[in-house]
């Protein structure tokens, strides 16, 4: 097979999920995702959800796919108005949509980096491997749980190891079930204001009340991983006594 072609068939999806989001942007499609242009429409959303509940539950679902896949920064607006128009069936739908993204960017990423970085970045990519490969699960889990990276990234980073899709999913799946309840909650609230045509103040996301719990859940998980690394690191200075 040529080396071009062999090439393209390699990159593909990356180059896909790049040229996604710079259609986003160049065509004006982000300024049409706003809080004041789904005040305005909300009732027709309601409406047909209403109506085609199936339908309107898998498009929502492919959309979120679509905006994880692209990496669009409208994934919380979509999880809000979610909660809005179809209640806690959202929660699953944005788990379901959110996940089968995140794996999709973690493919991409593994198929442009994995190679380059290794050969190119050695000593950096052995330490992530270490904390990614020895503790793969429990280590996304915990940073899925805590906010303290954006979305994408924790998508593309542990592409970096050698942690498998399965497990990918499965700590993303799991999560991102906490804080995606909570936004479905918060966007449940939210059903009067947009049907009044007002634009949502959204300042309580960043509240302890909402961030405290999640933040909680992340550093319980963390525990066996930390323990694991003190006790390691008393055993090695033990035994250099």
């Amino acid at each position: 097979m040529p080396p071009k072609i062999s090439m393209l068939k390699t990159l593909w999806l990356p180059l896909l999920l790049v040229g996604g989001l710079l259609v986003f942007f160049a065509t004006g499609a982000h300024r049409a995702v706003s809080w004041q242009d789904i005040a305005q429409n909300y009732a027709s959303i309601t409406g047909f959800a209403d109506d085609n509940l199936p339908i309107a539950a898998v498009g929502f679902t492919l959309i979120y796919i679509l905006a994880v896949a692209f990496s669009l920064p409208i994934a919380l607006p979509l999880t809000l108005t979610g909660g809005a128009v179809l209640g806690w069936l959202a929660v699953p739908l944005v788990v379901i949509g959110a996940s089968a993204g995140a794996g999709i960017v973690f493919m991409a990423a593994r198929t442009i980096f994995a190679d380059l970085a290794r050969a190119r970045a050695g000593p950096f990519i052995a330490r992530l491997e270490s904390g990614f490969t020895a503790n793969a699960f429990s280590y996304l889990l915990a940073l899925r749980l805590i906010p303290v990276a954006p979305f994408w990234v924790m998508n593309i980073v542990p592409a970096f190891s050698r942690m498998s899709l399965t497990a990918f999913l499965g700590a993303t799946c799991l999560g991102i079930l906490p804080g995606s309840a909570v936004f479905v909650s918060v966007g449940r609230g939210l059903d009067h204001v947009l049907a009044a045509g007002q634009t949502p103040n959204l300042e309580i996301l960043g509240s302890p009340n909402i961030l405290g719990p999640l933040v909680a859940l992340g550093l319980l998980v963390l525990m066996p991983f930390v323990w694991k690394r003190l006790r390691q690191s008393s055993q090695q200075r033990t035994g250099d006594k």
